[in-house]
């Protein structure tokens, strides 16, 4: 199940890469409507089985620091995310909302394998 998990994760993050690097570039392809739908059905996936790992393992994200601030940076990827491919006016605020979704890709992994809070602390 956590094999699956990363193996989810790694696919959500390439696939947001290609798709920033579609829209950088404005391209056609970004049209395609496997890249419409595959990227949601990935994601879905990934957050269910992380909530099932989560229940499994007996884990409450009010009693573990390191999990709520997991989901908080959850949400500031899937924001920042967005800003980059739907808001962003310019490339380099495409640029700098890729980076910063990434920056926070970054704070979920490390929180992934230390289980160690950082702005919850």
């Amino acid at each position: 199940m956590k094999h699956l998990h990363i193996t989810l994760a790694v696919l959500s993050i390439a696939l947001f890469t290609y798709r920033f690097i579609l829209t950088f570039i404005a391209s056609k392809k970004l049209d395609a409507k496997w890249l419409k739908i595959s990227p949601h059905v990935i994601d879905t996936f990934l957050l269910i089985i992380g909530v099932v790992l989560a229940v499994k393992l007996s884990i409450n994200p009010i009693e573990q620091l390191w999990l709520a601030e997991k989901i908080l940076a959850l949400f500031a990827y899937i924001f920042t995310g967005y800003y980059t491919l739907k808001l962003a006016r310019n490339k380099p605020m495409q640029i700098l909302g890729y980076l910063g979704a990434m920056g926070w890709v970054m704070l979920v992994i490390r929180l992934a394998m230390t289980r160690e809070a950082i702005l919850f602390v």
